[in-house]
C-alpha cells in the first residue's frame, strides 16, 4: 500500500510540467498534454474517475483491478467513436449520470458481481470516451492524445484505488460512504445544470 501510495504521487508529481507546456498548439507533440488535460479539466471527468477507483477498492478482490480496467478499454471505444465522428447520443447526460450512480454506488456500499461493475463502468466509459475523443483538437496527433487522456485516467483511478484501501485500511468505512455521497451530490448538480 505504502509503494503504491509513492508511486502515485511520484508519477502525479512528474506529470506537473506536461500543465507547464507554453506554446500548446504547436505541434503534434501537444496531442499528449491535451489528451491528459481532459480528464483533469472538468469536474464531471474528474469525480467520475476517481469514483471508478474508489467503488472498485471498496468492493475489493478481483473488482480492484477488473472495474478500471474496463473503464478505460471501454473509454478507448468511445474515445474512437469520438474523434471519428460517429454520433453517440446523450453524452453529457451519460457522463452527469455517470458521476451520480457511481456516487451512490460507493455511498450505499454496493458490491455487485465483479462482471455486472465492470459493466456498468463501462456504459459510463462509453459516454466519457466519446467526449475525450469528440473535443480532440485538431491538430493533436490521435495516438498522443489518446495516450494522454488515457494516462490521466489510469492515475485518476490509481488515486481513487489509493484513497479507498486507505480509508480500508483505517476501518472508517463511513468516510468513503461519505465521498460517495458528495460525489452523487455533485452528480445531482450536473444533472440540473
Amino acid at each position: 500500500m505504502r509503494f503504491t501510495l509513492k508511486a502515485i504521487i511520484t508519477t502525479l508529481l512528474l506529470a506537473l510540467p506536461v500543465f507547464a507546456s507554453a506554446h500548446t498548439g504547436v505541434s503534434t507533440a501537444n496531442g499528449l498534454s491535451h489528451g491528459f488535460g481532459h480528464p483533469l479539466g472538468g469536474l464531471d471527468h474528474l469525480l467520475a474517475m476517481l469514483a471508478v477507483g474508489l467503488w472498485a477498492a471498496q468492493m475489493g478482490g478481483r473488482a480492484i483491478w477488473a472495474v478500471p480496467c474496463s473503464f478505460v478499454g471501454v473509454m478507448i471505444v468511445g474515445g474512437v467513436l469520438g474523434f471519428t465522428g460517429v454520433a453517440l447520443p446523450w453524452v453529457e447526460q451519460g457522463i452527469a449520470l455517470s458521476v451520480l450512480l457511481l456516487g451512490v454506488l460507493i455511498a450505499g456500499a454496493f458490491r455487485l458481481p465483479v462482471l455486472l461493475s465492470a459493466i456498468v463502468v463501462g456504459v459510463f466509459a462509453l459516454f466519457h470516451g466519446h467526449a475525450h475523443g469528440a473535443e480532440m483538437p485538431l491538430t493533436a496527433g490521435t495516438l498522443s492524445y489518446v495516450t494522454g487522456f488515457v494516462a490521466a485516467t489510469v492515475l485518476l483511478h490509481s488515486a481513487g484505488i489509493a484513497s479507498g484501501l486507505l480509508i480500508h485500511k483505517t476501518r472508517n468505512d463511513l468516510l468513503s460512504r461519505v465521498a460517495g455521497g458528495a460525489i452523487a451530490m455533485v452528480g445531482v448538480y450536473l444533472s440540473i445544470a
